[in-house]
């Protein structure tokens, strides 16, 4: 029984996380579930109650909060109005008719807003995927998960994302190095979601959905249906980069924000909205829901760091096992528990740095943190917390479990692909 003590850490965090996963299961409520989980682990972890309830109230003030919230608000907004005028539908009868093949049809929306660091982008390109698969035999959980899956399909190799733009700032490393060595995730990605969610759309759904006669729509058409959407991306992309290089002391959040709100402008002046409608999103109980399960994550993730849950677990291993659980096993859990890249890369890597300082092999960083961060990015795939595949079983109206169980054998191959590209790394 001499293991116990060090794998007690770990038994801590699977009952908090098991306890999470029986609320959302017996219908607790999203939020609620993911703050009993945290609770638990506070107070497993050492935290008393009022010191939990201060960190939670804490995040809800905090500005990444503050920023996730209003992002999330603004896609739904322009989301709900893309649909309310007709835009959305219009926008992919023009473009299928260049995307002849169905399953291109299904992955190209959600693939590209997955250019934009969108948090909780998923729900952005869930009005389009079922848009665009209307008449095709698939079922509302198949739309869910091809539109998360394929939505993700970047984050590894896509130097705007924040979680690369740490790895990076943390390892002093370039990051053309570092996306040199990560890019075949991309490939992976795009092979295990169609080995495991395209395989099974019949070729005879060439002729359904909103291109079923196949004519091409006019550019001029596809540029003005498809306003909005250039301007929330390229904008949004364009101005995190312009406030990265000229204001680096201001979050780059706030080029998201005012592309969305630009896109959003596009949309009602192009449509004639009345400005009735904002009021009308704002009120729906879908929208509240969804914040609050924002708040809950961010609670959630503070409640894990004032507990130091990962130093716990990091402080019971030692020697290779310590190795393994810094790049391997600890960014995993972390991924899965927080649900979002940065928290994996921020709570780990710097553990991951040290150890390999110590160890003697600088020279084989890269390496570690391309298996870490395929290992992490797994975690936060599989995690039932990630805010994307929340907001988008809640679009989609699908059980959270039913999805979830979908993804697992895509996630365990892409963290096995993750492994051999460390194997050929190091060789």
């Amino acid at each position: 029984m001499d293991w116990l003590p060090a794998a007690l850490p770990f038994f801590k965090v699977f009952g908090a996380f098991a306890l999470m996963l029986v609320g959302i299961r017996n219908r607790l409520g999203l939020a609620l579930s993911i703050l009993l989980g945290g609770t638990v682990m506070g107070l497993l972890f050492g935290l008393d109650l009022a010191r939990v309830l201060q960190v939670s109230a804490m995040a809800a003030t905090r500005p990444q909060f503050l920023f996730l919230a209003a992002i999330v608000g603004l896609i739904l907004i322009l989301a709900d109005a893309q649909e309310r005028s007709g835009q959305s539908r219009r926008l992919m009868a023009a473009v299928s008719g260049y995307l002849t093949a169905p399953r291109l049809r299904l992955i190209f929306f959600p693939a590209l807003i997955g250019l934009l660091p969108m948090p909780g982008g998923a729900v952005f390109s869930a009005p389009m995927v079922r848009t665009v698969s209307e008449g095709m035999p698939m079922s509302e959980e198949d739309r869910a998960v091809i539109n998360y899956w394929f939505r993700h399909v970047w984050e590894l190799a896509w130097p705007l994302y924040p979680g690369v733009i740490l790895t990076v700032s943390l390892a002093g490393i370039p990051i053309t190095t570092f996306i040199a060595c990560t890019w075949p995730g991309i490939l992976a990605m795009l092979g295990l979601g169609w080995f495991f969610f395209l395989r099974s759309v019949p070729d005879a759904a060439v002729g359904c959905g909103p291109a079923a006669s196949g004519q091409a729509a006019p550019v001029r058409t596809v540029l003005w249906e498809g306003l909005p959407l250039m301007v929330a991306i390229i904008g949004a992309v364009g101005l995190e980069t312009l406030i990265g290089r000229t204001m680096p002391d201001v979050s780059f959040e706030w080029g998201v924000i005012i592309a969305l709100l630009l896109a959003i402008a596009a949309i009602v002046l192009q449509n004639r909205l009345p400005l009735s409608f904002l009021v009308e999103v704002l009120r729906k109980k879908s929208l509240r829901s969804m914040l609050l399960v924002v708040v809950a994550i961010f609670m959630f993730k503070d409640i894990m760091q004032a507990a130091a849950v990962v130093k716990a677990m990091a402080d019971t291993s030692s020697g290779a096992l310590a190795l393994f659980a810094a790049a391997f096993f600890l960014p995993f859990l972390v991924g899965m528990i927080a649900g979002i890249n940065v928290a994996f890369v921020g709570a780990t890597f710097p553990l991951l740095l040290g150890l390999l300082t110590s160890l003697g092999l600088q020279d084989k960083t890269v390496a570690y943190l391309v298996l870490a961060s395929f290992a992490g990015f797994t975690g936060v795939m599989v995690s039932p917390i990630h805010i994307c595949f929340i907001l988008n079983c809640e679009y989609f109206g699908v059980d959270l479990a039913r999805a979830w169980r979908r993804l697992v054998a895509p996630c365990l191959l892409f963290a096995a692909s993750g492994g051999l590209l460390f194997w050929y790394l190091q060789a």
